[in-house]
């Protein structure tokens, strides 16, 4: 994004953010974020259905009817359905789109209603009730739209002590969204970036909650950057899909909160495909929480991103193999990516009955991980997952380094199929959800040496507001050293396998990188003369002190009796 673009996106964000301060009243900032985020969705939708309408050819405007105003799009469409029907127009709009709105609930209508104060309180809840079912009729699409705004809820107290006060405060919401243009000075659509910043907000405002969908977008660029990094001892097909973009980029985020990962994934791929009708990246994408699964279903699309290239689903990843996994017949069909990316929750509690031993993505490492903590179950995952060209970047706290029992088992196993290819100490605090220092570990199947590249990036970052931040320089610096792949004085090494087996396997990052400084030797004659010239000054003052006191006069009682 170019910095006009970037700058104007911001802006916006700052206009939409005060806005939600001043609407949402005593709502937490984690609630009203379905609201605003769910209603700038439903407008990009609608606007979305404007204009393939406008395009189509399908509709019949009058003399005085332009096919660039929006209001007389809306018009033209309410005459063809009053004259041929709906259903034949949801079908098509559904086929096209993958949803269809009807010409009583689009985004025009509605603002027209809430301008002439003729809105309704049930007309909310029929539009999105409607949206529901009419998402059902593409069944290819169904993933992708339905109960996408479930979310929201309309009865919430928190909006209004009443049916009418609630929809005032809808419509108040939805007036003040509808009077933010969405472009650049250029006239670019950049509603996916503003979003995006919104996303990032919230995070911010909403404090550990936000650890369950939101990893901050400098940590998830250097994850970008690294499953997207083409080294020149990459395989021939890592090569082709990245730097040729043959095929569309298969790229998966088992932990995926809003999704923003798995877009900054796509940035980092320059090129563009041969055909322009394929997408450069295909994405795949799990996530647990409801509302922030529908929050990623809104930002993937919100981002242009087609319904054919992304599939997502709400399910438990670790209980729930996909994608795809086993059939009706417990055979398994499981599908491989170029890349996986996740930040998982650190140390989740998780199921590991006995059976899971049978489990292809878990049988091939001894044991399995601790009930109390399922970062190796994640990595495993992720690792089953990869094609043998591609490679992972996850972010995990530091306990995986060195913790032992199964997991020192697990970690022995993984080095010793040669996966392993880096490990980056990350600086505390960057992250909402907790204040710990993290680690990137990054993992390869077509790896050709046998070592792993240690990297202590710990010390770099800048304070900003209440988190730490990686800066551009910083997160060059890790990628170039990625890159190098070198020994750096207090920065990095390359440690053979050797090495890390005389570490009994244990990848704690001091171990490897020295990072202790040297103090400046003491001068011990100069400390003592120091002293000596303190005890001098403690004397001259007791006896100035001494002198003083001889000096005062006591008062006599009886001189102040006879007063």
């Amino acid at each position: 994004m170019a910095p006009t673009t970037h700058n104007n996106a911001r802006e916006l964000t700052s206009q939409l953010w005060a806005m939600a301060n001043d609407l949402r009243g005593k709502m937490d900032a984690s609630e009203y974020r379905d609201y605003i985020l769910g209603f700038i969705f439903y407008r990009y939708l609608s606007k979305r259905q404007e204009r393939y309408l406008a395009d189509s050819g399908l509709l019949e405007f009058t003399d005085t009817e332009n096919s660039s105003n929006p209001q007389d799009v809306n018009n033209a469409f309410a005459r063809q359905v009053a004259l041929d029907g709906i259903e034949d127009w949801r079908e098509d709009l559904a086929l096209q789109n993958g949803y269809a709105i009807d010409p009583e609930y689009t985004w025009t209508t509605i603002i027209n209603k809430v301008q002439s104060q003729s809105i309704r309180p049930e007309d909310y809840q029929n539009l999105f009730s409607r949206f529901k079912d009419n998402a059902l009729l593409n069944t290819n699409a169904t993933n992708d739209f339905k109960d996408v705004f479930d979310n929201i809820n309309l009865s919430d107290s928190s909006l209004g002590n009443s049916v009418a006060a609630r929809a005032k405060a809808l419509s108040q919401l939805v007036e003040r969204i509808d009077s933010i243009d969405f472009h650049d000075e250029s006239g670019h659509d950049i509603l996916g970036d503003v979003y995006e910043y919104l996303i990032a907000e919230f995070a911010g405002a909403s404090g550990k909650k936000a650890g369950e969908f939101y990893t901050p977008h400098e940590v998830s660029r250097v994850l970008a950057k690294l499953v997207t990094y083409v080294s020149p001892d990459s395989s021939e097909e890592a090569k082709e899909v990245i730097e040729h973009a043959s095929r569309p980029f298969m790229v998966y985020d088992p932990t995926m909160g809003s999704g923003s990962l798995l877009l900054t994934v796509q940035h980092e791929l320059k090129t563009e495909t041969d055909n322009p009708d394929t997408a450069r990246v295909h994405f795949f994408g799990q996530e647990i929480n409801r509302t922030t699964y529908n929050l990623a279903r809104m930002n993937l699309m919100m981002h242009d991103v087609k319904y054919q290239y992304m599939d997502l689903r709400c399910a438990d990843t670790l209980e729930s193999d996909w994608p795809n996994g086993m059939d009706e017949n417990g055979i398994d069909h499981p599908e491989f990516f170029d890349a996986v990316v996740a930040n998982p929750p650190y140390s989740l509690k998780w199921d590991n009955a006995e059976s899971k031993l049978k489990d292809p993505r878990f049988k091939d490492y001894g044991k399995l991980a601790p009930k109390s903590k399922a970062d190796y179950a994640f990595v495993e995952h992720g690792i089953y997952h990869l094609k043998p060209s591609g490679r992972m970047a996850i972010v995990l706290p530091h306990g995986v380094l060195f913790r032992g029992a199964a997991e020192g088992t697990i970690r022995k196993a993984i080095i010793d199929k040669n996966y392993l290819d880096a490990v980056i100490g990350l600086p505390s605090n960057l992250f909402y959800s907790t204040g710990i220092p993290t680690v990137i570990l990054v993992f390869r199947k077509d790896r050709k040496t046998n070592d792993v590249l240690f990297i202590d990036a710990s010390q770099h970052f800048e304070k900003d507001k209440k988190q730490n931040r990686l800066r551009e320089e910083d997160i060059d610096l890790i990628l170039e050293t990625y890159k190098n792949r070198q020994d750096v004085d207090k920065l990095a090494h390359v440690a053979t396998l050797d090495e890390i087996k005389d570490n009994d396997y244990n990848l704690n990052i001091p171990r490897y990188v020295d990072t202790f400084e040297e103090e400046e030797p003491i001068d011990l004659d100069d400390v003592n003369r120091q002293l000596a010239e303190v005890d001098e000054e403690i004397a001259r003052l007791e006896k100035e002190l001494e002198a003083m006191l001889a000096e005062l006069v006591p008062t006599d009682q009886n001189d102040e009796d006879d007063e």
